[in-house]
């Protein structure tokens, strides 16, 4: 039997990946490049349309103990990332093209797997996996919100801006990773107060480009244009992403005021990265406004930020733990469109949903995660339905199941949730899911 992969995006891939691994023939099926959305600039798949960043790398922080699980579970994604892995130092971050390079050659390397060019325009009969993500087509998202009687939610979601690493002047920045983890991997770019200052009300006057349906309260909390975060207040960015802490100045040996972080978006490491710099403001504004920070007066722009509309399902009403349809088990959805948020959280729904159906298909006993995992964690907490009010989560300690004894320090105690997970993650992996 074939199972159907609508969506080359990272569940899609995972997804592909995890079902060819288990002996089931995959058409995975993506409408690029035959049609691309202004956010695609690659005809590959597992392309990066904002951060090149999986974020952090600590067993302390949940995404890094999601990270691991994956890891120990065989994830394609996690072994291309680590393959084209960029200095970013307690953060996982991959050169951008070459991380999606890789992941297409091992697709259709595989011999299981077949793929081919095509918008889907309704929802297929089952075995199917949709992974279409928030970007997909608009025949399709309304195919979907037909199927299931239900309309979509939505947020907005925005990209930060490209630059070339030789138009930064490193006059007026330096490199350092935050409280001097890692290996001095990112170019820090200093204000002083009143440099900061005309930043910041420059930036919440700026003319924005105009995107259908966009209001302020409709963006992900986790993905929020600077522009929108300066209106909020004026020292919202720095306590954000322009946050000082844990960085000196060399010369002046003190905490500036304020910093920009500039991260490598390729392993040639002449490609520079905005952290944080989500915007949706018009192309020459961008411009205008963001050489208000001194290192960035002459910065020469490769990429401009963008913003799209990301679509989600209500998908505690709609699908079950394993990410199949509630009436029919034989359909799943995967990645952002089932409310998990992130590149790491898309693609644990993608391999959930991959292994689930494997297993469905082959008449083995569904694999159950528990809320002591992160993957079990999320496939949880999008399909509880005692939720009313749904939104995107990226994976966090709150939403797993809490410690049986106390433990005080945030650290230790976090640390000791990741190590209870992969315990349970080892045992599962060495039964075979």
């Amino acid at each position: 039997m074939t199972v159907r992969v609508i969506g080359g995006g990272l569940a899609g891939s995972e997804a592909a990946w995890q079902l060819a691994q288990r002996g089931i023939q995959v058409e995975l099926i993506d409408m690029k490049p035959q049609k691309m959305t202004p956010a695609h600039h690659s005809p590959d798949f597992a392309e990066l349309v904002c951060s090149n960043s999986l974020r952090g790398d600590r067993l302390e922080n949940a995404v890094g103990l999601l990270k691991e699980e994956l890891r120990c579970l065989g994830s394609l994604i996690m072994e291309c990332a680590l393959a084209t892995k960029v200095e970013a130092g307690g953060c996982l971050a991959v050169d951008r093209n070459g991380f999606s390079a890789l992941v297409t050659e091992k697709l259709l390397g595989h011999p299981n797997i077949t793929f081919h060019s095509e918008e889907i325009t309704q929802v297929p009969a089952g075995p199917v996996i949709v992974a279409t993500g928030p970007l997909t087509s608009e025949a399709l998202s309304q195919a979907i919100g037909e199927y299931f009687g239900e309309e979509y939610l939505h947020f907005f979601d925005a990209a930060a801006p490209l630059i070339s690493a030789a138009s930064v002047d490193m006059e007026r920045a330096w490199r350092q990773s935050r409280y001097d983890r890692g290996t001095a991997d990112y170019v820090n770019c200093p204000l002083d107060k009143d440099e900061y200052l005309a930043f910041v009300k420059a930036l919440a006057e700026a003319e924005a480009a105009p995107v259908h349906g966009f209001e302020d309260s409709a963006v992900f909390e986790g993905c929020m244009p600077v522009e929108v975060m300066a209106r909020r207040g004026v020292d919202t960015l720095r306590f954000g992403p322009m946050k000082p802490v844990g960085l000196k100045d060399p010369k002046t040996g003190k905490e500036p005021y304020a910093a920009l972080q500039l991260r490598m978006d390729n392993a040639a490491g002449d490609v520079y990265n905005l952290v944080g710099f989500q915007t949706h403001l018009k192309f020459p504004e961008q411009k205008r406004v963001f050489s208000i920070i001194p290192a960035l007066k002459n910065a020469e722009y490769l990429r401009y930020g963008v913003m799209h509309r990301n679509t989600f399902l209500q998908s505690p009403k709609l699908l079950d733990r394993f990410y199949r349809d509630r009436r029919d088990p034989l359909v799943a959805f995967a990645g952002q469109m089932t409310g998990v948020e992130g590149y790491v959280e898309s693609t644990a729904s993608g391999y959930l949903a991959a292994v689930a159906m494997a297993a469905q298909l082959q008449g083995r006993p569904l694999p159950e995660f528990p809320r002591e995992t992160a993957v079990g964690a999320l496939a949880l907490y999008i399909s509880d339905p005692r939720i009313e009010a749904f939104q995107p989560m990226n994976i966090n300690f709150g939403i797993m199941a809490p410690l049986e004894r106390r433990v005080r320090k945030k650290s230790e105690k976090n640390l000791a949730i990741s190590q209870r997970s992969l315990a349970i993650i080892h045992r599962m992996a060495a039964e075979g899911i």
